[in-house]
């Protein structure tokens, strides 16, 4: 199944219609609310694309498509997360979204811009967390700093940084464990080892991201205000958009949490992520 699944496929298949009449618009409306838009935000772009159709006098659907597509365009546009080095990337998220994986293909993909990386094994809570990134530092040939199970999380992170430094390593990765936002203790933990990576390196640029999987629709939402409460979060790395992803609610993350998607995952391999640019998303979804 390609990218995002059946449900923009309907958004295609309405443009195969001659007709831009209010069962036309209704079902678009519906649509875009089932793709995990929200509804907020779905009746929200329907008022805006009415409003332009009949400003331009557009009553053909090829030119209604475009419209739509310069709509879907500007909703998801935010400024740029730009990358300085040396950047320490601190990775959050609940387990499952695909973290470990997401770690990975960040790696590879600085590694394709030619800066070295260190890998740091911040999540000590799970048995094979540690075991699973080795194997991924293993296969791409960059370093990794960690320790026992259950050990520090802040000291692991205290030890890459120090590493990272002596190394004159660009980009330090840090995975954390996945935290379920009812565990206190262990949102603490994660503002320590904020706290430790600036107070460590304060020239670096440190930015933290949280994973989501684009699968689990709204509920995306509520993640990262979650994590929002504790720790500042610098961007998304919006993960498992093939398969039934419905790929939407990128749209209400951006207008009502007001964090921009640095990353999208839309495959397994470790090449299938790649720094988000709005008008690859917006295609994806209507051609």
């Amino acid at each position: 199944m390609g990218i995002f699944g059946n449900f923009f496929k309907r958004i295609k298949y309405f443009f195969t219609k001659n007709e831009l009449d209010d069962n036309f618009y209704d079902e678009l409306e519906q649509t875009l609310i089932s793709s995990d838009m929200g509804v907020n935000t779905s009746e929200e772009i329907i008022e805006q694309f009415k409003q332009e159709l009949k400003s331009r006098m557009i009553k053909d659907v090829n030119g209604a498509q475009k419209v739509l597509r310069e709509i879907l365009i500007d909703k998801l546009k935010f400024e740029e997360v730009k990358f300085n080095y040396p950047l320490i990337i601190t990775v959050v998220g609940v387990n499952g979204v695909g973290k470990t994986t997401s770690i990975a293909k960040m790696a590879n993909y600085f590694n394709k811009q030619k800066k070295s990386v260190m890998l740091v094994a911040g999540d000590t809570f799970r048995a094979a967390a540690t075991e699973q990134l080795d194997q991924w530092a293993n296969r791409l040939k960059v370093k990794i700093v960690k320790q026992g199970e259950g050990a520090d999380s802040a000291s692991v992170v205290f030890d890459g940084i120090t590493s990272m430094k002596a190394k004159k390593i660009d980009v330090l990765i840090v995975d954390t464990a996945g935290r379920l936002h009812t565990k206190s203790n262990l949102m603490k933990e994660l503002e320590k080892i904020n706290n430790i990576s600036k107070r460590e390196y304060p020239e670096a640029m440190h930015i933290n991201l949280i994973v989501l999987d684009a699968s689990i629709g709204q509920n995306s939402l509520a993640q990262v205000q979650a994590f929002k409460e504790s720790v500042n979060i610098d961007g998304i790395i919006l993960t498992k958009l093939d398969g039934t992803a419905k790929g939407g609610v990128a749209y209400p993350i951006v207008k009502e949490l007001n964090v921009p998607i640095v990353f999208t995952g839309f495959g397994e391999t470790v090449n299938d992520l790649s720094k988000f640019n709005v008008e690859e998303f917006v295609d994806k979804i209507l051609m």
